[in-house]
Protein backbone atom coordinates (compact mmCIF):
# COMPACT_ATOMS: atom_id res chain seq x y z
CA UNK A 1 0.00 0.00 0.00
CA UNK A 2 1.43 3.35 -1.00
CA UNK A 3 1.30 5.43 2.15
CA UNK A 4 4.67 7.09 1.76
CA UNK A 5 3.31 10.46 0.69
CA UNK A 6 0.31 10.40 2.99
CA UNK A 7 -0.26 12.04 6.31
CA UNK A 8 -2.51 14.64 7.81
CA UNK A 9 -1.90 17.76 9.81
CA UNK A 10 -4.89 19.14 11.63
CA UNK A 11 -2.85 21.42 13.82
CA UNK A 12 -3.33 19.23 16.89
CA UNK A 13 0.35 18.58 17.54
CA UNK A 14 -0.09 14.94 18.61
CA UNK A 15 -0.43 11.46 17.21
CA UNK A 16 -3.59 9.47 17.92
CA UNK A 17 -3.29 6.02 19.48
CA UNK A 18 -6.18 3.79 18.41
CA UNK A 19 -7.27 0.45 19.83
CA UNK A 20 -9.20 -1.73 17.37
CA UNK A 21 -11.55 -4.58 18.28
CA UNK A 22 -12.84 -7.29 15.95
CA UNK A 23 -14.42 -10.45 17.38
CA UNK A 24 -14.91 -12.57 14.24
CA UNK A 25 -13.18 -15.90 13.73
CA UNK A 26 -13.62 -16.06 9.95
CA UNK A 27 -12.27 -13.94 7.12
CA UNK A 28 -14.68 -11.71 5.26
CA UNK A 29 -14.76 -8.16 3.99
CA UNK A 30 -14.97 -6.65 7.47
CA UNK A 31 -11.84 -8.37 8.70
CA UNK A 32 -9.93 -7.29 5.61
CA UNK A 33 -10.95 -3.69 6.26
CA UNK A 34 -9.71 -3.92 9.85
CA UNK A 35 -6.36 -5.29 8.72
CA UNK A 36 -5.95 -2.54 6.13
CA UNK A 37 -6.88 0.18 8.61
CA UNK A 38 -4.45 -1.03 11.28
CA UNK A 39 -1.61 -1.56 8.81
CA UNK A 40 -2.36 1.73 7.08
CA UNK A 41 -2.39 3.75 10.30
CA UNK A 42 0.96 2.29 11.29
CA UNK A 43 2.33 3.10 7.85
CA UNK A 44 1.60 6.81 8.36
CA UNK A 45 3.21 6.81 11.78
CA UNK A 46 0.34 6.22 14.19
CA UNK A 47 0.16 3.59 16.87
CA UNK A 48 -2.68 1.11 16.35
CA UNK A 49 -3.30 -1.92 18.58
CA UNK A 50 -5.63 -4.78 17.70
CA UNK A 51 -7.82 -6.98 19.88
CA UNK A 52 -9.01 -10.02 17.92
CA UNK A 53 -10.16 -13.62 18.37
CA UNK A 54 -7.16 -15.84 19.26
CA UNK A 55 -8.25 -18.47 16.72
CA UNK A 56 -9.41 -15.99 14.10
CA UNK A 57 -8.00 -15.49 10.64
CA UNK A 58 -7.46 -11.77 11.29
CA UNK A 59 -5.05 -12.34 14.15
CA UNK A 60 -3.24 -15.02 12.16
CA UNK A 61 -2.70 -12.64 9.25
CA UNK A 62 -1.44 -9.96 11.65
CA UNK A 63 0.74 -12.38 13.60
CA UNK A 64 4.03 -10.81 12.53
CA UNK A 65 3.08 -7.38 13.85
CA UNK A 66 3.03 -5.88 17.31
CA UNK A 67 0.35 -4.59 19.70
CA UNK A 68 -1.78 -7.71 19.10
CA UNK A 69 -4.07 -8.85 21.93
CA UNK A 70 -6.03 -12.13 21.68
CA UNK A 71 -9.46 -12.10 23.37
CA UNK A 72 -12.31 -14.48 22.58
CA UNK A 73 -15.84 -13.36 23.28
CA UNK A 74 -18.57 -15.94 23.86
CA UNK A 75 -21.52 -13.87 22.75
CA UNK A 76 -22.78 -10.35 23.05
CA UNK A 77 -22.68 -10.22 26.85
CA UNK A 78 -19.37 -11.69 28.02
CA UNK A 79 -18.30 -10.06 31.28
CA UNK A 80 -15.04 -12.02 31.47
CA UNK A 81 -13.93 -10.77 28.05
CA UNK A 82 -15.04 -7.23 28.90
CA UNK A 83 -13.09 -7.35 32.16
CA UNK A 84 -9.94 -8.44 30.31
CA UNK A 85 -10.43 -5.63 27.83
CA UNK A 86 -10.90 -3.11 30.66
CA UNK A 87 -7.47 -4.09 32.03
CA UNK A 88 -5.95 -3.58 28.58
CA UNK A 89 -7.58 -0.16 28.20
CA UNK A 90 -6.28 0.88 31.62
CA UNK A 91 -2.76 -0.28 30.74
CA UNK A 92 -2.55 1.07 27.18
CA UNK A 93 -4.55 4.33 27.58
CA UNK A 94 -5.64 4.69 23.93
CA UNK A 95 -7.04 7.95 22.59
CA UNK A 96 -9.80 6.19 20.65
CA UNK A 97 -11.33 2.73 20.66
CA UNK A 98 -12.73 1.53 17.34
CA UNK A 99 -15.21 -1.37 17.58
CA UNK A 100 -15.59 -3.02 14.19
CA UNK A 101 -18.58 -5.32 14.81
CA UNK A 102 -21.63 -5.47 17.13
CA UNK A 103 -20.03 -7.86 19.64
CA UNK A 104 -16.98 -5.60 19.70
CA UNK A 105 -19.27 -2.67 20.54
CA UNK A 106 -20.74 -4.68 23.42
CA UNK A 107 -17.33 -5.67 24.77
CA UNK A 108 -15.91 -2.14 24.50
CA UNK A 109 -18.95 -0.44 26.03
CA UNK A 110 -18.96 -2.87 28.95
CA UNK A 111 -15.21 -2.59 29.46
CA UNK A 112 -15.38 1.20 29.60
CA UNK A 113 -18.17 1.01 32.17
CA UNK A 114 -15.99 -1.29 34.30
CA UNK A 115 -12.76 0.70 34.19
CA UNK A 116 -14.14 4.28 33.91
CA UNK A 117 -10.79 5.63 32.64
CA UNK A 118 -9.83 9.27 32.97
CA UNK A 119 -9.45 10.62 30.39
CA UNK A 120 -12.05 8.42 28.72
CA UNK A 121 -11.13 7.37 25.17
CA UNK A 122 -13.57 8.17 22.38
CA UNK A 123 -15.57 5.11 21.32
CA UNK A 124 -16.29 4.58 17.63
CA UNK A 125 -18.38 1.90 15.93
CA UNK A 126 -18.13 0.79 12.33
CA UNK A 127 -21.38 0.10 10.54
CA UNK A 128 -21.01 -1.76 7.24
CA UNK A 129 -24.50 -3.14 6.69
CA UNK A 130 -27.82 -1.54 5.77
CA UNK A 131 -30.06 -3.35 8.24
CA UNK A 132 -31.82 -2.47 11.49
CA UNK A 133 -29.97 -2.61 14.78
CA UNK A 134 -31.24 -4.93 17.50
CA UNK A 135 -33.95 -3.38 19.68
CA UNK A 136 -33.32 -5.09 23.03
CA UNK A 137 -32.41 -2.99 26.05
CA UNK A 138 -28.76 -4.05 26.10
CA UNK A 139 -28.33 -3.18 22.42
CA UNK A 140 -29.85 0.25 22.99
CA UNK A 141 -27.52 0.80 25.92
CA UNK A 142 -24.34 -0.26 24.14
CA UNK A 143 -25.01 1.94 21.11
CA UNK A 144 -25.84 4.88 23.39
CA UNK A 145 -22.20 4.75 24.53
CA UNK A 146 -20.88 5.41 21.02
CA UNK A 147 -19.32 8.83 20.36
CA UNK A 148 -19.12 8.40 16.60
CA UNK A 149 -20.42 5.93 14.03
CA UNK A 150 -18.36 5.34 10.90
CA UNK A 151 -20.75 4.41 8.09
CA UNK A 152 -19.33 2.93 4.92
CA UNK A 153 -21.94 4.52 2.66
CA UNK A 154 -24.74 7.05 2.40
CA UNK A 155 -27.22 4.19 2.53
CA UNK A 156 -25.73 2.99 5.81
CA UNK A 157 -25.83 6.53 7.21
CA UNK A 158 -29.49 6.87 6.21
CA UNK A 159 -30.26 3.61 8.01
CA UNK A 160 -28.55 4.85 11.18
CA UNK A 161 -30.49 8.11 11.08
CA UNK A 162 -33.71 6.12 10.65
CA UNK A 163 -32.70 4.21 13.78
CA UNK A 164 -32.56 7.49 15.71
CA UNK A 165 -28.80 8.13 15.63
CA UNK A 166 -28.13 11.90 15.34
CA UNK A 167 -26.58 12.78 12.00
CA UNK A 168 -23.86 14.77 13.78
CA UNK A 169 -22.53 11.55 15.31
CA UNK A 170 -22.06 9.84 11.93
CA UNK A 171 -19.14 10.10 9.51
CA UNK A 172 -19.10 8.44 6.09
CA UNK A 173 -15.86 6.73 5.14
CA UNK A 174 -16.06 4.52 2.05
CA UNK A 175 -14.28 1.21 2.24
CA UNK A 176 -10.98 1.01 0.44
CA UNK A 177 -8.87 -1.63 -1.25
CA UNK A 178 -5.26 -1.90 -2.35
CA UNK A 179 -6.07 -1.18 -5.98
CA UNK A 180 -2.60 -1.37 -7.46
CA UNK A 181 -1.90 -4.72 -5.80
CA UNK A 182 -4.96 -6.13 -7.55
CA UNK A 183 -3.90 -4.57 -10.84
CA UNK A 184 -0.49 -6.24 -10.55
CA UNK A 185 -1.84 -9.69 -9.66
CA UNK A 186 -1.78 -12.33 -12.36
CA UNK A 187 -5.17 -13.75 -13.28
CA UNK A 188 -5.85 -17.37 -12.36
CA UNK A 189 -6.60 -19.78 -15.18
CA UNK A 190 -10.18 -20.41 -14.11
CA UNK A 191 -10.82 -22.79 -17.01
CA UNK A 192 -7.94 -25.03 -16.01
CA UNK A 193 -8.70 -24.75 -12.29
CA UNK A 194 -12.23 -26.07 -12.67
CA UNK A 195 -11.79 -28.13 -15.87
CA UNK A 196 -14.05 -25.86 -17.88
CA UNK A 197 -14.23 -25.75 -21.69
CA UNK A 198 -11.39 -23.60 -22.94
CA UNK A 199 -13.45 -20.87 -24.56
CA UNK A 200 -16.44 -20.87 -22.23
CA UNK A 201 -17.31 -17.38 -20.95
CA UNK A 202 -17.33 -17.19 -17.16
CA UNK A 203 -19.69 -15.34 -14.84
CA UNK A 204 -18.17 -15.17 -11.38
CA UNK A 205 -19.42 -14.41 -7.90
CA UNK A 206 -17.45 -14.16 -4.65
CA UNK A 207 -19.55 -14.20 -1.48
CA UNK A 208 -20.28 -16.22 1.63
CA UNK A 209 -23.08 -18.73 1.04
CA UNK A 210 -25.53 -17.04 3.39
CA UNK A 211 -29.15 -15.96 2.83
CA UNK A 212 -28.65 -12.24 2.23
CA UNK A 213 -26.23 -12.89 -0.64
CA UNK A 214 -29.13 -14.16 -2.77
CA UNK A 215 -27.39 -17.07 -4.48
CA UNK A 216 -30.67 -18.85 -5.19
CA UNK A 217 -31.62 -15.91 -7.39
CA UNK A 218 -28.27 -16.10 -9.18
CA UNK A 219 -28.83 -19.80 -9.91
CA UNK A 220 -32.29 -18.98 -11.28
CA UNK A 221 -30.70 -16.31 -13.47
CA UNK A 222 -28.13 -18.84 -14.69
CA UNK A 223 -30.93 -21.13 -15.84
CA UNK A 224 -32.15 -18.34 -18.12
CA UNK A 225 -28.72 -17.24 -19.32
CA UNK A 226 -27.74 -20.69 -20.59
CA UNK A 227 -30.66 -20.58 -23.02
CA UNK A 228 -29.00 -17.67 -24.87
CA UNK A 229 -25.35 -18.46 -24.11
CA UNK A 230 -25.21 -22.28 -23.92
CA UNK A 231 -21.47 -22.50 -23.22
CA UNK A 232 -21.48 -20.05 -20.27
CA UNK A 233 -20.20 -21.23 -16.89
CA UNK A 234 -20.97 -19.75 -13.45
CA UNK A 235 -18.31 -20.01 -10.73
CA UNK A 236 -19.41 -19.14 -7.19
CA UNK A 237 -16.49 -18.68 -4.78
CA UNK A 238 -17.29 -18.90 -1.08
CA UNK A 239 -18.62 -21.21 1.58
CA UNK A 240 -21.31 -21.08 4.22
CA UNK A 241 -24.49 -22.46 5.70
CA UNK A 242 -26.41 -22.63 2.40
CA UNK A 243 -23.99 -24.84 0.52
CA UNK A 244 -26.11 -27.99 0.58
CA UNK A 245 -29.26 -26.06 -0.28
CA UNK A 246 -27.55 -24.40 -3.23
CA UNK A 247 -26.15 -27.71 -4.45
CA UNK A 248 -29.70 -29.11 -4.47
CA UNK A 249 -30.92 -26.03 -6.32
CA UNK A 250 -28.26 -26.50 -9.00
CA UNK A 251 -29.34 -30.14 -9.43
CA UNK A 252 -33.02 -29.24 -9.50
CA UNK A 253 -32.36 -26.75 -12.30
CA UNK A 254 -30.18 -29.31 -14.16
CA UNK A 255 -27.25 -26.91 -14.11
CA UNK A 256 -24.52 -29.28 -12.91
CA UNK A 257 -22.49 -28.60 -16.07
CA UNK A 258 -22.94 -24.84 -15.82
CA UNK A 259 -22.80 -23.77 -12.15
CA UNK A 260 -19.85 -24.62 -9.90
CA UNK A 261 -19.62 -24.00 -6.16
CA UNK A 262 -15.90 -23.52 -5.63
CA UNK A 263 -15.89 -23.19 -1.85
CA UNK A 264 -13.65 -20.84 0.10
CA UNK A 265 -10.57 -19.85 -1.88
CA UNK A 266 -7.60 -17.84 -0.66
CA UNK A 267 -6.99 -16.85 -4.30
CA UNK A 268 -10.45 -15.32 -4.78
CA UNK A 269 -9.08 -12.12 -6.29
CA UNK A 270 -6.89 -14.00 -8.79
CA UNK A 271 -9.96 -16.03 -9.76
CA UNK A 272 -11.95 -12.81 -10.13
CA UNK A 273 -9.36 -11.56 -12.59
CA UNK A 274 -10.06 -14.66 -14.67
CA UNK A 275 -13.82 -14.05 -14.87
CA UNK A 276 -15.47 -12.33 -17.83
CA UNK A 277 -18.36 -10.81 -15.86
CA UNK A 278 -18.88 -10.37 -12.13
CA UNK A 279 -22.35 -10.92 -10.64
CA UNK A 280 -23.74 -9.75 -7.29
CA UNK A 281 -27.13 -11.17 -6.35
CA UNK A 282 -27.46 -9.81 -2.79
CA UNK A 283 -30.86 -8.99 -1.36
CA UNK A 284 -29.28 -6.82 1.35
CA UNK A 285 -25.72 -5.54 1.28
CA UNK A 286 -23.25 -2.96 2.45
CA UNK A 287 -20.57 -1.77 0.03
CA UNK A 288 -19.71 -5.32 -1.11
CA UNK A 289 -15.91 -5.47 -0.97
CA UNK A 290 -15.80 -8.30 -3.53
CA UNK A 291 -17.57 -6.04 -6.03
CA UNK A 292 -14.98 -3.31 -5.54
CA UNK A 293 -12.26 -5.93 -6.01
CA UNK A 294 -13.87 -6.99 -9.28
CA UNK A 295 -13.97 -3.41 -10.54
CA UNK A 296 -10.28 -3.03 -9.65
CA UNK A 297 -9.74 -6.19 -11.71
CA UNK A 298 -11.40 -4.38 -14.65
CA UNK A 299 -14.45 -6.61 -14.64
CA UNK A 300 -17.91 -5.31 -15.61
CA UNK A 301 -20.59 -6.10 -13.07
CA UNK A 302 -24.24 -7.00 -12.99
CA UNK A 303 -25.42 -6.30 -9.47
CA UNK A 304 -28.59 -5.74 -7.52
CA UNK A 305 -29.50 -2.32 -6.13
CA UNK A 306 -29.34 -3.72 -2.60
CA UNK A 307 -27.93 -1.50 0.13
CA UNK A 308 -25.03 0.65 -0.99
CA UNK A 309 -24.27 -1.21 -4.22
CA UNK A 310 -25.74 1.67 -6.25
CA UNK A 311 -23.04 3.89 -4.70
CA UNK A 312 -20.39 1.58 -6.19
CA UNK A 313 -21.68 0.60 -9.64
CA UNK A 314 -22.56 3.38 -12.07
CA UNK A 315 -25.42 1.93 -14.09
CA UNK A 316 -24.63 1.83 -17.79
CA UNK A 317 -21.01 2.89 -17.29
CA UNK A 318 -19.26 0.39 -15.00
CA UNK A 319 -21.96 -2.27 -15.17
CA UNK A 320 -25.69 -2.80 -14.81
CA UNK A 321 -27.96 -2.57 -11.77
CA UNK A 322 -31.08 -4.68 -11.37
CA UNK A 323 -33.73 -5.00 -8.65
CA UNK A 324 -32.99 -7.47 -5.83
CA UNK A 325 -34.64 -10.90 -6.27
CA UNK A 326 -35.28 -10.23 -9.98
CA UNK A 327 -33.43 -13.12 -11.61
CA UNK A 328 -34.99 -12.40 -15.01
CA UNK A 329 -33.63 -8.84 -15.07
CA UNK A 330 -30.23 -10.10 -13.97
CA UNK A 331 -30.22 -12.70 -16.74
CA UNK A 332 -31.01 -10.08 -19.41
CA UNK A 333 -28.06 -7.90 -18.39
CA UNK A 334 -25.69 -10.85 -18.07
CA UNK A 335 -26.55 -11.94 -21.59
CA UNK A 336 -26.00 -8.37 -22.83
CA UNK A 337 -22.47 -8.35 -21.46
CA UNK A 338 -21.61 -11.91 -22.44
CA UNK A 339 -22.49 -11.16 -26.07
CA UNK A 340 -20.56 -7.88 -26.30
CA UNK A 341 -16.81 -8.11 -25.68
CA UNK A 342 -16.18 -4.42 -26.41
CA UNK A 343 -18.84 -3.39 -23.91
CA UNK A 344 -17.25 -5.64 -21.30
CA UNK A 345 -13.88 -4.06 -21.91
CA UNK A 346 -15.24 -0.50 -21.84
CA UNK A 347 -17.17 -1.05 -18.62
CA UNK A 348 -14.23 -2.85 -17.02
CA UNK A 349 -11.91 0.07 -17.74
CA UNK A 350 -14.47 2.52 -16.37
CA UNK A 351 -14.81 0.41 -13.21
CA UNK A 352 -11.06 0.47 -12.58
CA UNK A 353 -10.99 4.24 -13.05
CA UNK A 354 -13.84 4.66 -10.57
CA UNK A 355 -12.17 2.51 -7.93
CA UNK A 356 -8.90 4.40 -8.31
CA UNK A 357 -10.75 7.66 -7.79
CA UNK A 358 -13.02 6.66 -4.91
CA UNK A 359 -12.21 3.38 -3.17
CA UNK A 360 -8.49 3.29 -2.37
CA UNK A 361 -7.21 2.06 0.99
CA UNK A 362 -4.97 5.14 1.22
CA UNK A 363 -7.98 7.45 1.06
CA UNK A 364 -9.87 5.33 3.58
CA UNK A 365 -7.02 5.39 6.09
CA UNK A 366 -6.53 9.16 5.79
CA UNK A 367 -10.22 9.83 6.35
CA UNK A 368 -10.42 7.51 9.36
CA UNK A 369 -7.29 9.08 10.82
CA UNK A 370 -8.93 12.49 10.45
CA UNK A 371 -12.03 11.26 12.33
CA UNK A 372 -9.81 9.93 15.13
CA UNK A 373 -7.96 13.24 15.31
CA UNK A 374 -11.22 15.17 15.50
CA UNK A 375 -12.54 13.08 18.38
CA UNK A 376 -9.23 12.88 20.25
CA UNK A 377 -8.80 16.63 19.84
CA UNK A 378 -12.21 17.26 21.41
CA UNK A 379 -11.39 14.99 24.35
CA UNK A 380 -8.03 16.59 25.00
CA UNK A 381 -9.49 20.07 24.75
CA UNK A 382 -12.21 19.09 27.22
CA UNK A 383 -9.61 17.63 29.59
CA UNK A 384 -7.59 20.84 29.41
CA UNK A 385 -10.67 22.89 30.31
CA UNK A 386 -11.49 20.56 33.21
CA UNK A 387 -7.94 20.76 34.54
CA UNK A 388 -8.01 24.55 34.34
CA UNK A 389 -11.32 24.62 36.19
CA UNK A 390 -9.97 22.31 38.90
CA UNK A 391 -6.90 24.50 39.25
Amino acid sequence: MGFGVLGWDLGLGFDVFSLHIDTARGWRGGQRQVLQIVVGLRAIGHRAALVAHPDGELLQRMSEGHDLIPIATRGEVDLAAAWRLSRIIKRLVPDVIHAHDPHAVAMASTALSIVSPVPKPALLASRRIVSPMAKNSFSRWKYSQIDCFIANSQATRDRLVAEGIPGGKIRIVHEGIDVERIVRLAAANVHAEFFLPTHAPIVGNVAALVPHKGHHHLIDAAALVVRDVPDVRFVIVGDGELRESLERHVRDRHLERHVFLAGFRSDAIELTKGFDVFAVSSVTEGMCAALIDAMAASKPAVATRAGAIAEVVVHGRTGFLVPPRDHAAMAVQLVTLLKDEKLRQRMGEAGLARVRATFTVERMVEEIAAVYAELAGRRRAADTVNLSADG
